[in-house]
């Protein structure tokens, strides 16, 4: 993952409503965006993921034997310290880092 979503906080933080709303004007509007903006991230990061812990997938057919690779325990830890992906959706709303477009905008202003 980027570094830039790293700043993100990894803890619950009680955040101000007017922050949210600030690009939108409407709260309901900014939580279903930061919805969206946060499953988007959440599928980034799984299929980073996937890719590392790919590099490290066992070929064999034997079950019984368990290899501990310490870099991919390094990396599965790494994934795990970082920011959930609604404070990184968060974090990019209030930095003014998310772009939306309402339906029918467009049709406006052409």
């Amino acid at each position: 993952m980027n570094p830039k979503h790293l700043n993100a906080s990894k803890t619950t933080v009680t955040r101000d409503v007017n922050l949210l709303d600030r690009e939108t004007g409407n709260i309901y509007e900014s939580v279903h965006i930061l919805g969206k903006r946060a499953n988007q991230i959440a599928v980034e990061v799984k299929e980073e993921l996937s890719a590392k812990l790919e590099e490290f997938a066992v070929t064999g057919e034997n079950l019984e034997e368990v290899y501990e690779n310490r870099e991919q325990i390094e990396v599965s830890k790494f994934y795990e310290r970082m920011p959930k992906p609604s404070a990184i959706a968060i974090e990019e709303m209030v930095e003014g880092k998310i772009i939306f477009r309402r339906p029918g905008e467009e049709e406006h202003t052409k």
